[in-house]
């Protein structure tokens, strides 16, 4: 918590609050990044014994992330399905005012678990809580009902399907419809996809039906956003959900190679954050939430594209 001995806030933080006060979240995709030391976390706060202590650093750092972002993407969730202690640990270590949105474990988004060794005996097999919308509603959704509005949008993230998982769209679209109309009411839900002919007006029509969100991502295999935002439809939802994670056409491994620890920015992209400033704007013209994520391996140092798009 801010005392009257800290610094006033960063201008970055100003600009952001001006822009959650008019219902635009920008936030960044995880939050445990050494590199970002210097620019969004002061290092003595994470000293031990007069030494930097990663592990005070790693439990206490969202709490100075808030001071400068109003929301962050918890990627972690994606991998499990976190315990009620995990979930209070969490909300805990920030203070209200910081909202969340969580992408949905795997065990509900992939068909068929890949042939990796974290995997242990799922690797290749199918999954049996594929789109199940009860296993999601009791592990994952119930867990966070002690939360309220401080979960603001859940993310069902779908990796590439093979041909073996779908024939074509429509069979995804046909089990996708019929799980999204099992899903509580009250909620912001958005979908990724990450097969890009998937992208057409049968897609778009079954997420506006539910009024869920089309998660526009930039995507190595994915059209850029400022294709993606001119797609006829694509806006599906009274909200929109950005992720900006990678440049078209470079794979995520050679981003973390290229560009970590996250220091700053190493390679420009100019037309990101131009489509990221178009949906700012029209979030501001149509009244309409938007929550905006912008990711390290985009550029190089999320912090420095979310200030080079909103300054």
């Amino acid at each position: 918590m801010r005392t009257l001995f800290d610094p006033p806030p960063s201008k970055l933080a100003e600009r952001l609050k001006q822009l959650r006060e008019r219902n635009i979240w920008i936030g960044t995709s995880s939050w445990k990044y050494e590199g970002w030391l210097g620019q969004i976390y002061t290092p003595e706060r994470y000293y031990t014994r007069g030494r930097f202590s990663q592990k005070k650093f790693e439990e206490t750092c969202l709490e100075e992330y808030s001071e400068t972002f109003p929301i962050v993407c918890g990627d972690f969730s994606f991998y499990q399905f976190p315990s009620d202690d995990y979930w209070r640990k969490l909300f805990s270590s920030a203070p209200n005012t910081l909202r969340f949105a969580f992408k949905v474990p795997e065990d509900i988004t992939v068909k068929v678990f890949p042939t990796h060794a974290r995997y242990g005996r799922r690797a290749g097999q199918p999954n049996e809580n594929f789109l199940n919308a009860e296993v999601f509603q009791r592990l994952f959704l119930e867990r966070l009902s002690l939360y309220g509005e401080r979960a603001a949008v859940f993310i069902f993230e779908f990796g590439t399907f093979s041909k073996k998982s779908f024939e074509d769209e429509t069979q995804f679209i046909e089990a996708l419809d019929k799980f999204l109309a099992a899903l509580p009411a009250g909620h912001r839900y958005s979908v990724e996809i990450r097969n890009p002919e998937y992208l057409g007006a049968d897609y778009f029509g079954c997420l506006r039906s539910h009024g869920v969100a089309h998660a526009f991502n930039a995507w190595s295999r994915m059209p850029p956003l400022e294709r993606q935002i001119e797609l006829p439809g694509a806006f599906t939802a009274d909200f929109t959900v950005v992720r900006a994670l990678l440049r078209h056409g470079r794979m995520y491994e050679k981003a973390v190679e290229a560009f970590a620890p996250y220091e700053k920015i190493q390679d420009p992209n100019p037309e990101a954050r131009q489509a990221m400033k178009t949906l700012i704007a029209r979030a501001e013209a149509s009244k309409q939430g938007a929550y905006m994520f912008v990711n390290n391996r985009l550029e190089g140092n999320a912090p420095s594209t979310i200030e080079a798009i909103i300054d």
